[in-house]
Formats: structure tokens, C-alpha cells, sequence
């Protein structure tokens, strides 16, 4: 019998690979059953929230695999991804406060003298398989051996294209510090996080870390990364705030009342970072349209629509929804134009400081696959930016019919 060992150890290995991370266990288990936010064997969202596709798939079926609708989700031409060097990133940001999106929800947050990313993937797929699963759309900005030193990790949840495995394992030999949601720390510890650098936090826990306070708030959500989604990770929104600056970032969520009470007790924010892509009529408790974003960033704000500004996220970067790639951008646009409130959407990896200037250039619209319906001629782009280079996917390559399970 014990010649059977070695192939049961390789059958565990191949159903339970690597990148699904790990369930928690013994004392961090218990902890989590003693959050107030955990019933019943599981966590529990702000507000009521199916996390299941709803209505009927025999029409959400067509609607994803259509040829036309398919040709949408991606862009029909490269990505101008700026390339980001340390030497853009080197000089600390005057004003204080500097932000870099590096595309879907990876976000390097300079915030008076240090530096927080927020949910760096730099993985070509969100998946758990290196040849399976959303490929991306554009290439990093930026290696992460050139990005330099960072002060913080701040994970939102454990999803695919939030929690990334190489990117953990990476960010590891940095000595960077880790701050994600209870529950998260299992995963990481099981990638070679040493424990001693993980913080967990529950909604409203909050760590003081390099002179800055970072904050676990709610958001409306679900977690999982296996076959078996037990929901024993949380998944959190995040409010960072050093001496002189704040910034929210929501993580993944619905649109719900706790944006406003999050305002209210963290806020006013310099800069929110909302989640606009990603969308659908069948998920709509755990994402958010451009609209509903909009929304959450003035509610954020105490419905004083000038105050900071709103970098829109989890967009451009994977195919992960049905409406088209260009939607998420151009309806951001929209909404703070009817709010008269300001907004940045740069390219990704575009460094850039809200005091100093917004980033104004619509560069997705040049390479959407069909223009935007009701795009005013003289807002199209007058030229394409200069730090252009190649999309690694291509026009179409990685854009391919990958069923979205509303996880992302």
C-alpha cells in the first residue's frame, strides 16, 4: 500500500494545484469565527447579494459567444501603454500625492513619501492555469523588478485577477509588507509570505504601517479560489491615509448604502478608485456599472461632487464581461460630466499627480472595436500617444470566448 502514496500526493497536487492557495485553519480559522461579519459557516455581505449568475443562461449564452458581440469585449487595436520607468517614479511626487494605474485593478498609490499597491497582477492570465483562463489584453507597464520599493500591499480579495500567485511570490523577495482581508493570509502563507509580514484585517480593523493608517471597509462582494468556494476569505475595500492625503480604493463590489457611512467616517477622499468594469445584467449585486460607480465615488465623497478625483478600475486589462471593452471608460466619462465631477482615465501606466493635472487625452476610443454610440466628433482623440507600444494580446488574440464566472 505504501506505493500509492507518491501517485495520491501527485493526484492532490494536480486537483488542488498551488495557485488555489489555502483554506485557513487553526487559530486564523477561529479568528474568523469571530468576526462580526461571519454567520453561519460563511462570510456575510453589508447588504443582501447574489453571487451567482441570475436569469437564464440559455440567453446569456449567445449574448457572450455572438462573433459581433465577442469582436466588442477587446480593443481592435494596441493598447498605448506608457512605459513606466523608475526613473518617472524616482523623484517623489511634489504635490504628495502621485498615482500610477498599471491596468484592471493594480494601482501604485505614492501617498506623502511612501508608496501602497493595490492589487498588483502582473500575470499574463487571471487563472490558476498557465494556458487556460483571461489572458491580458495590454503588457505591464513595468517589471516588477523596475518598479522599485513599496511599503505595502494592500490585497482586496482573493479572486484570480486581484490575488495573483507569481506576482505574490515575486513581491516576496522585495521585503515588502502584506495587508489584505481575514482569511487572505492563508493563501500567501502558503506561497512563502513569512507570517511575519501579513497583517489581516476584518471591516473597520485598521494597522498603522510606515506613517501610514490603512483601513479594511466594507464592500459587497463574494471570495473563492478552488472548486470549493467555502467563503472563509473576506474581501474588503480599503481606505489608505498618511499626514496629509487619503484614498479609497473599493476593491470588487456592488453598489450599496455603506459607501456613503464609509464617506462619513474615513472621508473626504483625494483620490477614489472605483471599480466600473467587469458588469452584467446577471451579476449585478457585486459589480458595479459606470454609473453605480459614479454614484459610490460621490456618495464616498458627501455628495460634494469637487472634491478629489476618481480613477475608474477593473477595466481594459481582461476580458472577464459581456458589454464592450471600451463601455467602462466611456460611461465613467459620462457619468462625472452629468455629476460636474472630475475624473482621470489615463493609459495604464501613466504616472500622474490629481493637483498638478488630470490626464485628459480619450486614447480609448481610437481602438475601440466600433465607436462609441453618441462620442461627439470634436471629443475624438487628435493624436495617439507618443509612449505607444504593442499590445501583447493583439487585435483579437486573448479576447477569445473564456465563460466569465462572476468571481473577477
Amino acid at each position: 500500500m505504501t506505493g500509492s502514496r507518491p501517485h495520491r500526493s501527485r493526484l492532490a497536487a494536480a486537483l488542488r494545484p498551488a495557485a488555489f492557495g489555502a483554506d485557513p485553519a487553526g487559530e486564523r480559522l477561529e479568528r474568523i469565527r469571530r468576526s462580526p461579519n461571519f454567520a453561519d459557516g460563511v462570510f456575510v455581505n453589508p447588504e443582501g447579494a447574489r453571487t451567482a449568475p441570475s436569469g437564464s443562461m440559455l440567453k446569456f449564452l449567445p449574448t457572450y459567444f455572438r462573433k459581433e458581440e465577442r469582436i466588442r469585449r477587446a480593443p481592435a487595436g494596441p493598447v498605448p501603454v506608457h512605459p513606466t520607468t523608475l526613473a518617472d517614479l524616482a523623484a517623489p511626487p511634489g504635490s504628495g500625492l502621485r498615482l500610477t494605474w498599471m491596468g484592471h485593478s493594480s494601482v501604485l498609490a505614492e501617498i506623502d513619501g511612501r508608496r501602497v499597491l493595490f492589487d498588483p497582477v502582473w500575470g499574463s492570465r487571471c487563472s490558476p492555469f498557465a494556458r487556460m483562463g483571461p489572458k491580458r489584453l495590454h503588457p505591464v507597464p513595468v517589471p516588477l523588478r523596475e518598479l522599485g520599493p513599496v511599503d505595502a500591499v494592500v490585497i482586496s480579495h482573493d479572486h484570480y485577477d486581484h490575488l495573483d500567485m507569481p506576482t505574490v511570490r515575486a513581491l516576496v523577495r522585495t521585503g515588502t509588507m502584506f495587508v489584505v482581508p481575514l482569511g487572505v493570509g492563508a493563501h500567501l502563507e502558503h506561497w512563502g509570505v513569512p507570517a511575519d509580514r501579513i497583517t489581516e484585517l476584518d471591516w473597520h480593523d485598521s494597522t498603522e504601517l510606515a506613517g501610514l493608517t490603512l483601513t479594511a471597509t466594507p464592500a459587497r462582494h463574494f471570495c473563492g479560489r478552488g472548486l470549493r468556494n467555502t467563503q472563509h476569505t473576506l474581501w474588503a475595500s480599503w481606505v489608505v491615509a498618511g499626514p496629509e492625503h487619503r484614498v479609497y480604493h473599493s476593491g470588487d463590489t456592488g453598489y450599496f448604502s455603506g459607501f456613503a457611512e464609509i464617506g462619513a467616517a474615513y472621508g473626504p477622499f483625494d483620490a477614489t478608485m472605483i471599480q466600473i468594469g467587469a458588469y452584467s445584467e446577471f451579476w449585478p449585486d457585486i459589480h458595479m456599472t459606470p454609473e453605480e460607480g459614479m454614484r459610490a465615488h460621490l456618495d464616498l465623497q458627501g455628495g460634494e461632487p469637487t472634491r478629489g478625483i476618481m480613477l475608474p478600475i477593473h477595466w481594459g486589462t481582461f476580458n472577464l464581461a459581456p458589454h464592450p471593452w471600451e463601455e467602462p471608460a466611456e460611461g465613467t466619462v459620462t457619468a462625472a460630466r452629468a455629476a460636474g465631477a472630475s475624473v482621470a482615465v489615463p493609459p495604464p501606466g501613466l504616472p500622474f499627480e490629481p493637483e498638478h493635472g488630470l490626464p485628459r487625452d480619450p486614447w480609448w476610443r481610437a481602438i475601440a472595436a466600433r465607436p462609441a454610440a453618441g462620442v461627439p466628433p470634436e471629443a475624438a482623440p487628435t493624436s495617439t500617444p507618443a509612449a505607444a507600444q504593442p499590445s501583447a494580446a493583439g487585435a483579437g488574440e486573448g479576447a477569445g470566448p473564456a465563460l466569465p464566472v462572476p468571481q473577477p
